[in-house]
């Protein structure tokens, strides 16, 4: 029971941080910006870009399907965007639009400028 509990924590705080739809998610990946942004291995591809790709498939499954996996990879994905979102961007939100802060949780599935 504790896991249906912890799995029911998970998934509400993983539907509150990440706050763009699988289809924006997958949108903004194929952008520049996207690209643009994060920490590379060898010239490879982003380590958040390559979590988006996850964040899109995990938004495409029905909660039921979920596996343990994807709770941890949840539970992953809430703590990265609640540590980016602490860290802080620009106050200024006309300069938060194109900020490497904002694209880089975006990758992550949250836009802060989003409501």
């Amino acid at each position: 029971m504790a896991q249906a509990d912890d799995h029911e924590t998970i998934w509400k705080d993983f539907k509150d941080a990440v706050n763009m739809t699988a289809s924006a998610v997958e949108k903004f990946l194929e952008s520049d910006e996207s690209r643009s942004v994060g920490q590379k291995k060898d010239g490879g591809e982003a380590t958040g870009h390559k979590e988006g790709r996850r964040i899109v498939e995990i938004l495409h499954k029905k909660k039921a399907d979920l596996s343990d996996d994807d709770y941890a990879h949840m539970k992953k994905v809430v703590g990265y965007v609640h540590r980016h979102l602490k860290q802080g961007g620009p106050e200024d939100k006309s300069k938060m639009k194109d900020s490497p802060w904002r694209l880089s949780l975006m990758n992550w599935g949250h836009d802060p400028l989003k409501d």
